[in-house]
């Protein structure tokens, strides 16, 4: 299944990120870096050993604390068909607190790095909205906005939104109220 938005500029498809060829796919990662369960879990795995190195290089030297939610950090993909990876940790839901602009900022900063970097082709997994318990509607809303806002800031950037499960793409679509 492909939705196209925006002509080619968004796709929002059900598949698997870690075969996505492009220039970058986004990797929805924890603080440490050292890789997880999960989207996080898949991607160093079909990465290979060199990702975790990679990670924990920067742990060494420029996130001694870690990376901190809705920041971003680029890797090279090594054994992914991408050619990099962008690590960017989504925050944890929470009734108590608005984190809607961590999230946002996952998606935004993630742009604006493929842009710094010249990239044409970005995939991104549903950040936050797994284990970190975000819930899915309230995320394809923030994911919408973002999309709308920025992505007109890099026209040669073509984005992927990509879902493991059509149910999981279907829901984005119905609650992302982007036009079809």
């Amino acid at each position: 299944m492909k939705i196209h938005w925006q002509g080619d500029r968004l796709v929002v498809a059900e598949g698997d990120i870690t075969r996505f060829e492009g220039d970058a796919i986004v990797n929805a990662a924890n603080k440490s870096l050292q890789g997880g369960g999960g989207v996080d879990g898949a991607i160093h795995r079909a990465a290979g050993p060199e990702l975790l190195e990679a990670c924990r290089e920067l742990r060494r030297t420029t996130l001694p604390d870690g990376l901190p939610a809705g920041e971003v950090v680029l890797t090279p993909g090594f054994r992914l068909p991408a050619s990099h990876v962008i690590h960017t940790v989504g925050p944890v839901f929470a009734t108590s607190e608005d984190r809607s602009s961590q999230l946002a900022d996952c998606y935004r900063k993630a742009l604006q790095l493929a842009g710094q970097h010249r990239f044409t082709r970005l995939a991104f997994p549903a950040i936050s909205t797994g284990i970190y318990g975000y819930p899915a509607d309230a995320a394809a809303k923030i994911v919408a906005t973002v999309m709308r806002e920025t992505l007109p800031e890099f026209p040669e950037l073509t984005v992927t939104l990509m879902f493991f499960s059509k149910a999981d793409a279907d829901g984005f679509l119905k609650n992302a109220s982007l036009p079809v």
